[in-house]
């Protein structure tokens, strides 16, 4: 009786994982590839940037900023120290004779989102039409606002995601989380691509400034730490559903590091997951629930299989589905990314994706993290 109801429940979740995966794929591959127009620039943007203890690598991102080919009369750049303990100020202030305004957060009351709090503050004094957000340790080529702000301008969209890749990879684990990277940004672009945003990331996403106040900001999403993107996207979605687009173009993408050991990764993937706990479209958190226990019933399946081998086919089974659909949403996305070497990683990210995901999914929703040396939830 229990291998009947398990090998049932197991064929029941393998089907509907690979049927969302092959139908994000859909998702993915009907978003058209973006091709700018020869529209001249009209639209005024305001680049904001939220820096906490960045040192090492925000010269290099505003140097990048400033080397746009953006008509600079229609640009402005904003950073905010999120009262950082090393030079950030130092240097932000340096290219002020360049236009780089800088901003001081100076909360004298504990907050929960200083991110959400640091961006809101710079849309407070911000004059551009569009807001454009990147992360202080990206990297971006000459045409990076070119692209959005064209893509802008052809499709009179409310807010535009676009790619984030990880670059310059150290060793094998950096490697499979830039594989893994693409994957996440993939199914997000997927999800806008059939009509129903889910997901997008902060070091890449562009919203304009009235739509920012008309949804009310960060207000009724300020009281978790993380957020910024996600939130905020559902927020613009709930009300214009049409109104969000992914700039499918390799022009459009910033890049930013793997993280560097185990212990940065899980505090990061932890601090993405806390997030879902604030969605208001619960059938993306069901949706989220049913993958989450498809995974666990493979760890299920595995362990039964050395009392009984029966559950080992169950669980190989499960796990040669999943490969499969997998590998067959990662081959555009590494195409488009110019990446295709990387799927030599994809046999062992499946495996370990498992316990991960199903590590993150408690984890990240039942406790703190550590993000920018603060402990939060």
């Amino acid at each position: 009786m229990v291998i009947i109801i398990l090998s049932s429940l197991t064929a029941l979740l393998t089907l509907w994982y690979v049927f969302v995966v092959l139908y994000l794929r859909t998702g993915w591959i009907a978003l058209p590839d973006h091709f700018s127009s020869d529209l001249p620039p009209a639209i005024h943007i305001s680049i904001i940037i939220a820096a906490r203890n960045e040192e090492a690598k925000l010269g290099n991102t505003i140097s990048d900023l400033l080397a746009q080919d953006y008509p600079k009369e229609l640009l402005e750049i904003i950073v905010v120290d999120d009262h950082s303990t090393d030079r950030t100020s130092e240097i932000i202030s340096s290219y002020a004779d360049r236009g780089v305004i800088l901003i001081k957060l100076n909360e004298d009351k504990p907050l929960n989102s200083y991110k959400k709090k640091a961006i809101s503050e710079a849309i407070r004094i911000s004059t551009g039409e569009l807001i454009v957000t990147t992360d202080a340790d990206c990297r971006m080529g000459t045409k990076w606002l070119t692209t959005i702000a064209n893509y802008y301008q052809q499709h009179n969209l409310k807010m535009i995601s676009s790619p984030v890749a990880f670059f310059e990879e150290r060793n094998d684990f950096e490697r499979m989380q830039t594989l893994e990277f693409l994957y996440l940004i993939g199914l997000g672009a997927a999800t806008i691509g059939h009509k129903m945003p889910s997901t997008c990331n902060g070091a890449n996403l562009a919203y304009r400034r009235d739509v920012f106040y008309e949804v009310k900001g960060f207000q009724g999403i300020d009281d978790l730490a993380s957020g910024d993107d996600e939130l905020l996207l559902h927020k613009v979605a709930s009300r214009y559903p049409a109104g969000i687009g992914f700039c499918k173009s390799a022009e459009a993408a910033v890049y930013t590091h793997a993280k560097p050991d185990l212990k940065a990764f899980i505090q990061q993937r932890k601090r993405w997951a806390s997030k879902s706990t604030k969605y208001k479209n619960k059938s993306i958190v069901a949706l989220g629930v049913s993958i989450w226990l498809f995974n666990v019933l493979i760890i299920i399946n595995t362990i039964l299989g050395f009392f009984n081998p029966v559950y080992f086919l169950l669980s190989a089974g499960s796990l040669f589905m999943k490969f499969s659909a997998e590998l067959a949403f990662l081959i555009p996305m590494c195409r488009f990314a110019r990446r295709q070497p990387l799927l030599w990683y994809q046999p062992f990210l499946t495996i370990i994706h498992i316990f991960y995901f199903v590590y993150i999914g408690i984890a990240g929703n039942s406790g703190k993290y550590n993000w920018k040396d603060r402990m939060v939830r």
